[in-house]
């Protein structure tokens, strides 16, 4: 099953350097995933994942007409379903907290090795977060540096227990399935649970939700 996944996920590699750019789409090819798209700017990427919809993005953060955060913003418009893997030279703070905010899944270094990024993008096709080692502590941390500051906005909206426990496991990136194990619950029974969250938090995917129970805590 896992290779059959392998097989059939869509990619589109984005970054402004053609001999990159064509090394990284070749490696994920050599490694079974589909390469449907390569683009080199922020135009270019809304415009082929608005047609070819692909399963992941592999992002850059520097491109020729914007930025890596630009761009996975405007994927993301035209592909709601679609899961973007930044891909960078940059480890900065503001570089990763930028793109995670703007909907990005994971974030990896330019250093990591072919059989990582493979790795990375199947995860992240999965649903899950992936960051090169150190970087998703910073940006646990932003997100709990977040959740202690004073917010005047509206009152949390009420979760039932069950949806509770279901979102901390979201936070840890349990798939339905693993968390439908791990609870002794239907797969389609954790799907409908997890859709209440969707609605009751008024988040629009798995990334915004785990972030939400980030914020909130419900991660530990």
């Amino acid at each position: 099953m896992a290779g059959e996944a392998e097989r059939t996920c869509t990619v589109m590699v984005v970054d402004d350097h053609p001999i990159w750019r064509d090394a990284v789409a070749r490696d994920l090819e050599d490694q079974g995933f589909d390469v449907v798209a390569t683009a080199d700017g922020v135009e270019s990427a809304r415009r082929r994942a608005g047609v070819v919809k692909p399963d992941v993005v592999v992002m850059d953060m520097r491109l020729g007409d914007g930025t890596g955060t630009q761009a996975t913003e405007a994927v993301l418009e035209v592909s709601s379903g679609t899961r973007v893997l930044v891909l960078s030279a940059s480890d900065e703070r503001d570089d990763v907290l930028e793109a995670v905010k703007a909907g990005a899944t994971g974030y990896l270094v330019k250093s990591a090795s072919k059989v990582e990024l493979a790795q990375a993008v199947r995860a992240t096709a999965e649903g899950r977060a992936v960051f090169t080692p150190g970087l998703a502590g910073l940006v646990l941390g932003e997100y709990r540096r977040i959740a202690r500051t004073p917010d005047a906005g509206p009152s949390t909206p009420s979760l039932t227990d069950r949806e509770t426990e279901v979102l901390r496991f979201v936070a840890k990136g349990l798939t339905a399935r693993q968390i439908a194990e791990r609870l002794s619950l239907s797969h389609r029974t954790v799907e409908n649970h997890v859709q209440a969250t969707f609605r009751k938090l008024q988040v629009a995917n798995r990334v915004e939700l785990a972030r939400y129970a980030i914020e909130h805590g419900l991660d530990d």
